[in-house]
């Protein structure tokens, strides 16, 4: 990764907006997601995919509900996570894979997006120390996540959006529960 001292990660706010866009770029990311795949029913997402989901995150951010953060290498935006309360996520409350472990609430990491200069060099890691720190200032005390644990040991870079379940594990996070081979249920607890 480069210097610690060159990476900010910073929250997602209206005066950061333009950073996010430009991290996204014209694509909004993946495909038009514009980090919007976990908030939206699936027919509303399809419906909004790419301009209609780029307003929807814009207005999240503009009425300062910070819906992830940000990574910066000097004043360039490198890195995205979301994280926030699950309830945020209603998507998640309708996966049996990804259900709630138990009744403790908890905030959740759903997604990231590195640049492409920026990948395999920790920065998710990073990303994920930095949500937990956020989430603990939130209030939380559990941050959970759910990431992909390939079979092979590698997946294209589109599939991994939910991070990786070894960059969780070099995060601090623990495998909470597998209800599926290649998804578990990662949980950092904040003391």
């Amino acid at each position: 990764m480069p210097a610690a001292s060159t990476i900010k990660i910073v929250p997602a706010t209206p005066a950061r907006w333009e950073g996010l866009e430009t991290l996204f770029g014209k694509n909004g990311a993946c495909a038009g997601c514009w980090c919007m795949w976990w908030r939206m029913k699936r027919s509303e997402f399809n419906a909004k995919r790419g301009a209609g989901t780029k307003r929807a995150l814009k207005k999240l951010v503009m009425e300062g509900d910070v819906p992830g953060l940000i990574a910066y290498d000097g004043r360039t935006p490198v890195g995205w996570c979301a994280v926030a309360p699950r309830a945020d996520y209603p998507v998640l409350g309708r996966s049996r894979v990804l259900a709630p472990v138990d009744e403790e609430p908890v905030w959740s990491v759903v997604c990231f997006f590195v640049a492409r200069s920026h990948r395999r060099k920790g920065l998710t890691v990073a990303l994920l120390r930095a949500a937990v720190a956020y989430a603990a200032k939130k209030g939380a005390r559990i941050v959970e996540g759910y990431p992909v644990e390939p079979r092979s040991g590698k997946t294209a870079d589109a599939f991994a959006f939910t991070g990786l379940a070894a960059a969780y594990r070099k995060a601090g996070f623990k495998e909470a529960l597998r209800r599926s081979a290649t998804r578990p249920i990662m949980r950092a607890t904040i003391r």
